[in-house]
């Protein structure tokens, strides 16, 4: 029997209901906290309690790559790996890996000074976002409207730690008030979401915005599962907008939350998940 550990640090809706899928599938688990553990990276000796697939679920981006690198080092199954983290979870990377997989995007600029960032939004036309290249929950991400205050954005980043003052600049999309998150997992693409804000222009559900069932046509199915494949596969929600050119991709979630999506769809994305974990197990 393939075993499982689900790896957390704070227990969340989501993680309860991973725990309880696992029990009606009378698996072997266990809930593993990230904020307990002391691994020694300089031994090849696998900690018992890590299991044979861990399904990596830390709120914390950065404690949850580096435990993603430390555990793969033990030859054990992460889901999702470190690579793809990584990727995911920094939006340069994210861009990158869409430019050379061909996968549509919003059009987007890197600066590191305030001039510069200034000279690429001159190239890029207001209104403009900006956003910190590491984050989530709609958090420090900017609308600039204009010059003015793209100049007071940026003078306050000026004044934070220095992973601020990389400038990632994106074209604001004309579209609904809505944007469409999509789950992936593995190689099916169950349920997708609108999130729907008509009194602010960012969408996250954390700021209030309001979750409808998308219905999954070919094209968001396709572009789905190209754009999930392009960051190194497994289980993902994707983030896309409806453009005047069609859907554009501007984010993956590879520590996907579902604790709207799930009561708004019926579907069972976490006893999918936890499918997928042991299939993934047994390979």
């Amino acid at each position: 029997m393939v075993g499982l550990a689900i790896l957390y640090d704070h227990m969340r809706w989501e993680e309860k209901a991973l725990y309880e899928a696992c029990k009606k599938r009378n698996i072997d688990f266990s809930l593993v906290n990230a904020e307990n553990l002391s691994l020694d990276i300089t031994s090849s000796e696998k900690p018992k309690e890590l299991k044979d697939v861990v399904l990596q679920r830390c709120v914390s981006y950065f404690r949850g790559l580096h435990l993603s690198a430390v555990i793969e080092s033990y030859d054990i199954k992460v889901i999702n790996s470190f690579r793809t983290m990584e990727i995911c979870g920094n939006k340069v990377l994210n861009s990158l890996i869409f430019k050379k997989h061909n996968i549509p995007t919003p059009r987007t600029y890197i600066a590191f000074t305030t001039e510069a960032a200034l000279a690429a939004l001159e190239k890029l036309g207001y209104p403009a976002i900006l956003k910190p290249v590491i984050g989530s929950w709609g958090r420090l991400v900017s609308l600039l409207k204009d010059r003015t205050s793209a100049i007071v954005a940026l003078e306050h980043r000026e004044m934070m730690f220095p992973l601020y003052q990389v400038y990632y600049l994106q074209e604001m999309i004309k579209r609904p008030p809505r944007d469409l998150r999509v789950f992936v997992i593995g190689d099916e693409v169950p349920v997708a979401i609108y999130r729907i804000n008509e009194n602010d222009w960012r969408t996250n559900t954390a700021r209030g915005g309001r979750v409808e069932r998308c219905p999954i046509d070919e094209e968001i199915r396709e572009l789905a599962l190209r754009a999930a494949e392009a960051v190194g596969g497994g289980v993902f929600g994707v983030d896309m907008m409806e453009s005047e050119n069609g859907y554009v991709v501007h984010e993956i979630n590879a520590t996907v939350e579902f604790r709207n999506t799930v009561p708004a769809t019926g579907v069972d994305i976490p006893g999918m998940i936890i499918d997928y974990a042991i299939r993934e197990g047994k390979r």
